[in-house]
């Protein structure tokens, strides 16, 4: 799921303040600890090859964020790919590869233990 700034319902706008809210923005229920993430990454990235050896070969932890710069698109299990560009906020769920279009830079927030589980794992496969 992604949703550009633009297209977020704006719920308080007062002099120096703007407050939009989407809600239903994914569910975090019994995900325990959640890390911040800050990713730079280079047009070309593909973590296709780092995801091999996982459950499905993907990514099967979720990730709430936002686009600083660039642009990444996501595919799911089925082949559905989904695009996120500067300034959207973005839900990963469960089972996905990134692929990185545009130099990025992400804000991510992620469970903790399910995504540290998924970088040990891409450290193992570029040091091994």
């Amino acid at each position: 799921m992604r949703i550009a700034k633009q297209d977020i319902d704006v719920k308080m706008e007062i002099p120096g303040a703007v407050i939009r809210q989407q809600t239903e923005f994914g569910d975090a229920t019994g995900l325990g600890k959640i890390s911040g993430e800050y990713f730079t990454l280079s047009a070309g990235v593909d973590t296709t090859p780092l995801f091999q050896g996982l459950d499905g070969n993907m990514c099967q932890c979720p990730h709430w964020g936002f686009v600083v710069k660039g642009e990444l698109t996501t595919t799911d299990a089925s082949g559905k790919q989904e695009t996120v560009n500067t300034n959207d906020l973005f839900y990963w769920p469960p089972g996905h590869n990134v692929k990185v279009t545009a130099d990025a830079e992400i804000v991510m927030f992620s469970p903790q233990s399910e995504h540290s589980h998924v970088i040990s794992h891409m450290i193992e496969k570029v040091s091994g």
